[in-house]
């Protein structure tokens, strides 16, 4: 003797092809979304602006690192500034400035 409750009804066979039918139709939809070229386009913009602001990132940390390094080098803990290092560094940019601007003037001559 065989197990009824293995037996299912035609409109219960129907059901169940509506059913995954529906499923298919859906798996579909969301596959045609994903390879849909705005979408892809999309993922690829939003990859790259996640990589740029990572790397921007770590830029400003580096760069503020250092700028804190220099300012600890030229000023002290209480805000003063450092004239024995403020006055050289000072001297230095004012000669490379005035470096920088006969070069150009010579330049355009």
């Amino acid at each position: 003797m065989s197990d009824t409750s293995d037996i299912r009804t035609p409109a219960q066979i129907e059901a169940d092809i509506k059913r995954r039918r529906e499923t298919l139709a859906e798996t579909l939809d969301e596959i045609g979304v994903r390879v849909h070229p705005k979408t892809i386009v999309g993922d690829a913009k939003a990859k790259v602006v996640a990589g740029f602001d990572n790397s921007l990132g770590r830029v400003y940390v580096g760069a503020n690192r250092v700028i804190s390094d220099v300012r600890g080098q030229l000023v002290t803990e209480d805000g003063a500034p450092r004239l024995e290092r403020v006055v050289p560094v000072a001297l230095v940019v004012v000669g490379l400035v005035g470096l920088l601007t006969v070069s150009s003037r010579r330049r355009k001559r």
